[in-house]
């Protein structure tokens, strides 16, 4: 088997375990998005760590890279924290698209931050992409979805600025379970005063729901590594987008969601740019390397 055709079936995989992972923090009852949080990133520590040690890896991060480190840890803990609140009150598949504009952002983060040049193709595949969002938000005031919706979104706007801050870490060379081990323990930090001060009892299962999201959370980010090492962005992105196809089949058969067809354009719509975006960098890059080989000839 190519690496690509690996890396598409991990990548595919890691979907698979993220759309688990938000059955499981719907399934866990009544319990505030803090302390959900805590536990999802608590066990994800132990896999990080293990991994750190398992590699030998060094447990300094680099110079000049903590200030990097701790605004993608904290608008990453922000980001669970809104995407989780999403998932306990609207659709799953709804709550997952939503998380999925992170890419998106990274685009215009990546423009202000990391000066990358914005192509005209690049800024409409952005508004259409929002576009799409206001099919799934549908803002009104009789909606009573709006405030969750938003939130949501929220949650991919966050999780795309931590995305371009990982991207900057890359350019440093900064170690990827550094950075993995370095944002859970940060988050499990920043959410445990919450859990001191005001901890929800809770039953042996939704504590077995909230340890099945913290293993489904780590099972998606070996995946989606174990992808990234056997192919480049470019080529197997858009697979990604299987999670939304797998939180729509996982809603319906647990919770007997059906998301409406405002809904549906909006995925459409959505995937639509992703994928858009996924040819033209693909053509980018190969029109690219064609062109140093006619000058190398």
């Amino acid at each position: 088997m190519s690496k690509k055709n690996k890396a598409i079936i991990y990548i595919i995989l890691s979907a698979f375990c993220f759309a688990f992972m938000n059955l499981f923090v719907r399934l866990s009852g009544d319990i505030p998005s803090v302390q959900k949080s805590f536990f999802r990133n608590f066990v994800a520590v132990f896999f990080a760590l293990g991994v750190m040690l398992k590699n030998k890896n060094s447990f300094k991060w680099k110079k000049g890279n903590f200030k990097y480190l701790l605004l993608r840890s904290a608008t990453g803990t922000l980001g669970i924290l809104c995407n989780f609140y999403a998932i306990d009150h609207i659709p799953l598949a709804d709550a997952s698209i939503l998380n999925k504009m992170s890419p998106f952002f990274v685009i215009i983060f990546s423009f202000f931050l990391l000066k990358e040049k914005l192509t005209f193709l690049q800024g409409s595949a952005v508004f259409l992409a929002f576009v799409g969002t206001m099919f799934i938000i549908k803002p009104s005031f009789q909606n009573v979805e709006l405030i969750p919706s938003a939130i949501g979104l929220c949650g991919g706007l966050c999780a795309g600025f931590a995305y371009s801050m990982v991207r900057v870490l890359g350019t440093k060379k900064e170690n990827g379970s550094l950075i993995v081990l370095f944002f859970s323990v940060f988050s499990c930090v920043v959410t445990l005063p919450y859990m001191l001060f005001d901890f929800h009892p809770m039953e042996w299962w939704q504590i077995l729901m909230l340890i099945g999201a913290g293993l489904s959370a780590s099972g998606g980010q070996f995946g989606i590594t174990a992808a990234y090492c056997n192919a480049p962005a470019r080529e197997i992105s858009v697979y990604d987008y299987s999670q939304i196809i797998f939180a729509t089949l996982l809603g319906f058969a647990f919770l007997g969601e059906i998301p409406d067809i405002y809904s549906f354009i909006g995925y459409i719509i959505i995937i639509s740019m992703a994928l858009l975006m996924f040819l033209y960098n693909n053509d980018k890059w190969i029109f690219k390397n064609r062109k140093k080989k006619q000058e190398h000839l």
